[in-house]
């Protein structure tokens, strides 16, 4: 396995932490993408650095607030200027939000949107033209089995999300395999413990339409919701398990890694469904003329 750069947003805590670990023991030299890294994060860039230097591996911290095009945009050329190169970005910046969908306001949505959305645009914007001059490297996209699976109520903003974040990495994939980018899509379930997802996940700004909901004839469902969620996962289920996929993906020889990877204890059908739209694409891809784009060809 080749030593990569690599760089990975939202990773003060959950799957990003966890995976910027993982990558740094297995050799790798990692950024890890935090915001407000003088303030309420850097206990954070702390901690990180403390794992670094207790376990001799090569895991350092970058100012990156995803919701910035400032910021991302500097701390990529922070990375470039350190290094001289990036081989691989991975989207992981990510919030949840739980509560009955018209009691979002539209700003609320446009806010997560915000951070699930347009901030994988800001990092490719910033990074993708580095990797298409060098002519190789891969962005992996942290997806969510709620894209396609099972869809429990409560989540709608989260969900609309990463849909959407979902589709823009399958309409980015083909974009790039001619510039020598390959794209690797992971597709975590439902992990209630381990992460601080559902720990930090917003609520709707129209308390007064929720309670209409939590009192009225949806009165229990959230409680039910989360239960349920809670009791389709494994005992043994570890949000680690995403951080090894990762590491396994970005491991893997160039142009041989698999478009998905799902991680999902609970099996909440995602697998099933992704398998057929991804075999649809790949027809249409054939159909058109276009079979070439579905893998990533090194840059002449």
């Amino acid at each position: 396995m080749s030593k990569q750069v690599i760089v990975i947003t939202g990773a003060s805590s959950g799957f990003g932490a966890l995976t910027a670990r993982a990558l740094a023991k297995a050799g790798h030299t990692v950024y890890a993408g935090i915001r407000a890294t003088q303030g309420r994060n850097a206990p954070a860039v702390a901690d990180a650095s403390t794992f670094g230097q207790e376990n001799g591996v090569d895991l350092r911290t970058v100012e990156l607030d995803v919701a910035s095009d400032a910021s991302v945009e500097a701390g990529i050329a922070g990375i470039i200027a350190d290094t001289g190169h990036l081989d691989v970005v991975i989207h992981n910046a990510g919030h949840m939000s739980f509560g009955p969908a018209e009691a979002f306001t539209p700003e609320q949505f446009a806010e997560l949107y915000d951070i699930n959305v347009l901030s994988t645009q800001r990092v490719n914007r910033a990074a993708l033209p580095y990797m298409r001059k060098a002519g190789k490297g891969l962005v992996v996209w942290v997806s969510s089995s709620s894209t396609r699976g099972g869809t429990p109520p409560y989540l709608s903003p989260y969900f609309a999300a990463k849909a959407a974040m979902d589709s823009l990495a399958v309409s980015y994939a083909s974009e790039l395999t001619r510039w020598g980018i390959e794209t690797a899509i992971i597709v975590p379930g439902a992990f209630t413990k381990g992460t601080n997802h559902f720990a930090h996940s917003g609520s709707p700004a129209d308390t007064a339409r929720a309670a209409e909901y939590n009192e009225g004839p949806y009165k229990g469902v959230p409680e039910q919701s989360l239960k349920g969620l809670a009791a389709l996962e494994p005992a043994d289920a570890d949000a680690g398990e995403v951080a090894v996929a990762i590491v396994n993906v970005v491991g893997m020889p160039f142009g041989k890694r698999p478009f998905r990877t799902h991680v999902d204890p609970s099996e909440d059908g995602a697998e099933i469904v992704n398998g057929v739209a991804d075999r649809v694409r790949s027809e249409m891809f054939r159909r058109i003329g276009l079979e070439d784009l579905l893998r990533p060809t090194i840059k002449a």
